[in-house]
């Protein structure tokens, strides 16, 4: 089989397509040949040795996958079922290639109405998006919520499930990306290039971070008394969680994890109709390269997704 592999920390012209023997999986897994692979920013960061999650190279990146059940070890799929997720991270599940084995258990059927391109494009943002609203932030009906980066992968996953929960959605965005943003379902979109989140919100129950930087620390005034601040880049800021404890608020960071439960809920969400993942463009296998140079470029509207 052929997969995607670097043999040093670098750009994007590292990653080389090559020849590698087919993985056999163990009990309980299943083999899956790979129809398409979704693009994460910790992939780009990982590949350019800013995070050292799975050592030095060589290593095969990538964790969203979607395609069909080749060999199964398990009860739970058949040979020719469809089948997407995101198996093992934090470990390398190595999705870049064109077989994949992976615990049964780390993914499930993929409804008829996704794409193998749109279900490959969903678990790791439907996922963070899921625990860091559901799990975590425990968002109810009338709660308001604050999505920052309403337009970007986990965030316009998650403006469609808080909307679903019932709560009222406000979310940041570039002014290029408000329309988007306000036809997935935001009942409040501002362009933080013109206008401070900080003077325009208040009494927020729960605010999903995807950003980073001071815009955590800015949010700390933005939420009601007991309110929580959720966030999926800056979870290990000390100095940061005392400052919201001690203004009587709740910080909580995201270690996203393969979740059965949760992935089921996403798809019963695209079932229902109330949850689409937005793919801004599908790159051929081949053209890795390509791909990471644009998501290293940032500002993307949604996913990039490589198709086998």
């Amino acid at each position: 089989m052929r997969v995607v592999t670097q043999q040093e920390f670098g750009g994007p012209e590292v990653l080389t397509v090559v020849d590698a023997p087919e993985p056999q999986p163990l009990p309980t897994e299943v083999l899956v040949r790979v129809e398409a692979i979704g693009l994460n920013p910790l992939e780009a960061r990982l590949r350019a040795g800013e995070f050292p999650l799975l050592g030095r190279p060589p290593f095969v990146l990538g964790w969203d996958l979607s395609g069909v059940v080749v060999e199964a070890r398990t009860w739970r799929f058949r040979p020719g079922d469809e089948v997407f997720g995101m198996p093992l991270f934090p470990r390398a599940a190595g999705a870049y290639a064109e077989l994949v084995s992976a615990p049964a258990l780390h993914l499930t059927r993929k409804p008829e109405s996704l794409s193998h391109v749109e279900a490959a494009a969903l678990p790791v943002v439907g996922l963070t998006a899921w625990q860091g609203l559901v799990d975590l932030g425990g968002v109810r009906e009338g709660d308001r919520v604050l999505v920052h980066g309403g337009g970007g992968g986990v965030g316009h996953v998650a403006v469609q499930i808080a909307k679903a929960l019932g709560a009222h959605v406000i979310a940041t965005a570039g002014g290029s990306k408000r329309e988007f943003v306000e036809g997935i379902g935001a009942d409040e979109v501002i362009d933080y290039t013109s206008v401070d989140f900080t003077e325009a919100v208040r009494d927020v129950d729960v605010v999903l971070d995807t950003i980073g930087g001071d815009t955590v620390e800015r949010s700390l005034g933005v939420l009601r008394p007991g309110g929580h601040l959720v966030t999926a880049v800056a979870e290990e800021d000390t100095a940061l969680i005392a400052r919201y404890e001690a203004a009587g608020l709740r910080f909580s960071g995201i270690g996203v994890d393969p979740d059965p439960v949760a992935l089921r809920g996403l798809v019963d969400l695209v079932e229902q109709g109330r949850l689409r993942v937005h793919v801004q463009e599908t790159f051929p296998f081949e053209r890795v390269v390509d791909a990471h140079r644009l998501l290293d470029g940032g500002h993307l509207q949604g996913k990039l997704v490589l198709t086998v």
